[in-house]
């Protein structure tokens, strides 16, 4: 899943949970929750991986070339969005062979 589908279910997301808020009448509250799950998400996709993954990732270098360019587009610090990227590309690699 590509990132603008990701932040296009979170827009579409947002607006609905609005208009719930406005029918219930507690926009401040409903705006509130939306903004702290909003601030958790990026959190979340921007949060370094940990150093198993930094292990992984040192044991799938070379095998596939563009496989390499995303990880080498990713360094230093890897974030768990580019890790999730670079293990779907690796994933599409071993289905195809």
């Amino acid at each position: 899943m590509s990132l603008a589908v990701i932040l296009s279910i979170g827009i579409i997301l947002s607006i609905v949970f609005h208009f719930i808020g406005v029918y219930v009448n507690a926009q401040k509250t409903v705006w509130a929750a939306i903004i702290l799950l909003w601030a958790a998400a990026i959190s979340f996709a921007t949060n370094e991986i940990k150093p198993k993954g930094y292990e992984y990732i040192k044991s799938i270098e070379g095998k596939y070339a563009d496989t390499d360019r995303l990880i080498q587009e990713a360094k230093p610090t890897i974030s768990l969005y580019e890790m999730l990227t670079i293990k779907k590309s690796v994933s599409q690699h071993k289905k195809n062979n």
